[in-house]
């Protein structure tokens, strides 16, 4: 971190042989009380320094919100990238913080958010959680029954928008008495009541040049519930996790003390804000080490993007890490030439890192600069990674580490260092974060649970379901099996729900055996699940084959995935797998699917 960090006092993990546990000293952290005071200390450091680049010429001041050009705004995505300042958002968290509190909104309000990843969540999330409301940012893909489901039982008041979910929120307004209030990231249409962003904004601009700063001085209880977030909106009664600003605070400098980010690092934002793994790590972060935020166009838009912005660091699911590699590799192998040029730098490569030189950059310069010549760090979480999949990204010099966490925890428990990693491994325990197994089995694996400050406050209104995960000594159990190994790396296994038992009392984790079944060519993805058999519990694997492979097999060209024909070729693969497994965990019997698995908006596969 650069030298004038230390105008403010540096926190104090006091971590016992912090040297033996972290390999390297842990990187030097700014103390902040609440995320006001973190806003407060990063304006004063990097005032002038861009927070964001945006490609939204109303955000960034280059066209009036209520203006005819604004009217007639198109999407796009090849307009260049304009800065947004750090003293200008904060000017803007506080201008409409200001209007929001005038408008009535309190701290027994719940402030809903849906909307895709923009400047105005951005400034919306900070201005309510500085002291003014709970804010209960949503999931933009959830249906029309689950955002109700859930605005219900928030009792939301409130409810901001944008044009991307304004169609569903027309059709489901009867059906949320307690809002009161919609606001519309975008410009209402002539006749439409909703209040819009930039109005607000601009009467809390007003206000405050008028000398109305009283917004400025709400109390923030660091300990009390500023953030409440759904982890799903199917059930009856959903689970709300409340977040306290000591929290996220706790994990943004634990995080910070194990990465090295500063104010040269340049984020692209590509996932979702409402996930806490995005908010913490790439947008409060971010705010927090005076780094500056490109917003992704999308998906589609990615490359293009981290060309535009330079990014240095990247937050990913390993879906994203896979299809990195592939567009690498596919561009390689078409090429003989240069794949033995590929192939003989990563043995050199490889084998100068083995006496302390690292050529990477170079030897692998024209697949770097493919990725804008700037990229840094990876940071892949929100579920397991291929540990090959890291080590193939390490091996051309890009650094890729993945990290553990939970909605519960706002999010890290673990974190992999750039310097001292496992690839295996989900990371090394938070310095200020206790993790433990608890109830091993003869091979040491049990359940991980963890206790520091940032594991949440509780579940929102059920007492039953928080004393189910958090124990009386204070320790989260997280629902996820594993083990730490000889350096305290936390190694996971699966999920205590998905366990199969056999009649003799063996542990089976399907997430075992379907890592090694989706690494055969012909199975894209598998659920792995305990079937009876003659009094005893064996495993049975449905798999949903891979189109493209199927169809690059001249037998099997055509066919529908479900064909007896594709099921035979499958299953000679699935006998490779059994020769990996010792015998109860071999995959007794197989069936298939045409269509892929139903999954989450986290696009994780509903088991259940």
């Amino acid at each position: 971190m650069s030298n004038k960090n230390t105008e403010f006092k540096l926190h104090d993990f006091a971590v016992e042989n912090e040297l033996e546990k972290y390999r390297y000293p842990l990187d030097d952290v700014r103390e902040i009380r609440d995320l006001r005071d973190m806003a407060q200390q990063s304006e004063k450091l990097y005032g002038d320094r861009n927070a964001y680049l945006l490609k939204d010429p109303i955000a960034t001041r280059q066209i009036a919100p209520r203006s005819e050009e604004a009217k007639n705004l198109k999407v796009d995505h090849s307009r260049p990238y304009v800065g947004v300042t750090f003293k200008q958002f904060f000017a803007d968290v506080r201008a409409y913080g200001t209007a929001l509190k005038n408008m009535g909104i309190n701290m027994k309000s719940r402030v809903a958010i849906i909307a895709e990843t923009r400047y105005e969540w951005y400034v919306s999330y900070l201005a309510l959680v500085n002291g003014l409301a709970v804010v209960v940012p949503l999931d933009k893909e959830l249906p029309a029954n689950e955002i109700v489901n859930l605005i219900n039982s928030a009792e939301a008041d409130c409810l901001l928008f944008s044009n991307l979910k304004k169609d569903v929120i027309e059709g489901i307004r009867d059906q949320m008495p307690t809002v009161t209030q919609y606001i519309n990231f975008d410009l209402p249409k002539e006749g439409e009541t909703d209040l819009y962003f930039w109005d607000i904004l601009q009467e809390g601009e007003i206000a405050r040049e008028a000398g109305d700063v009283t917004y400025d001085t709400l109390p923030i209880d660091p300990h009390e519930m500023h953030i409440l977030l759904f982890t799903s909106g199917t059930v009856s009664k959903p689970k709300g996790v409340m977040l306290c600003h000591h929290n996220i605070c706790t994990n943004l400098m634990g995080m910070c003390s194990l990465l090295y980010i500063d104010e040269n690092d340049r984020f692209l934002s590509v996932l979702p804000l409402h996930h806490t793994y995005e908010c913490t790590c790439g947008y409060l972060c971010q705010l927090y080490r005076g780094s500056c935020v490109a917003v992704s166009s999308g998906l589609r838009y990615i490359v293009q993007n981290m060309k535009e912005s330079k990014t240095t660091i990247i937050l990913v699911v390993p879906l994203m890490v896979e299809a990195f590699y592939r567009g690498i590799m596919r561009k390689i192998t078409d090429n003989p030439k240069q794949h033995r040029k590929f192939k003989f730098g990563l043995a050199l490569s490889r084998a100068l890192l083995k006496i302390g030189i690292d050529i990477r950059p170079k030897l692998f310069k024209q697949i770097h600069e493919g990725f804008g010549g700037h990229l840094r760090l990876v940071i892949s979480g929100g579920a397991a990674i291929e540990p090959s999949l890291i080590k193939n990204m390490q091996d051309m010099g890009f650094h890729t580490v993945q990290g553990y966490g939970l909605t519960e925890c706002a999010p890290i428990l673990a974190l992999n260092r750039t310097h001292f990693y496992n690839n295996r491994a989900a990371g090394l325990p938070m310095p200020n974060v206790e993790v433990k197994i608890v109830d091993p089995d003869e091979d040491g694996i049990g359940e991980i649970v963890g206790r520091g400050d940032n594991v949440m406050l509780g579940y929102y209104r059920n007492e039953e379901k928080t004393r189910e995960v958090i124990d009386d000594e204070g320790f989260y159990h997280t629902g996820d099996l594993g083990y730490l190994d000889e350096n305290d790396f936390v190694i996971i296994t699966g999920r205590k729900a998905n366990l199969i038992v056999t009649r003799n009392g063996k542990n089976i984790f399907p997430e075992e055996i379907e890592f090694l079944l989706n690494l055969q060519p012909l199975i894209q993805e598998s659920v792995v699940s305990g079937k009876t058999v003659n009094n005893d519990i064996v495993v049975h694997a449905e798999i949903f084959p891979n189109r493209d492979a199927v169809d690059a097999d001249p037998e099997l060209k055509g066919l529908e995935l479900t064909d007896d024909r594709v099921l035979a070729k499958i299953q000679e693969q699935v006998k490779e797998v059994n020769r990996k497994l010792v015998n109860y965990k071999a995959v007794h019997s197989v069936s298939l699917r045409d269509t892929e698995f139903p999954k989450n908006t986290s696009r994780k596969i509903k088991r259940f």
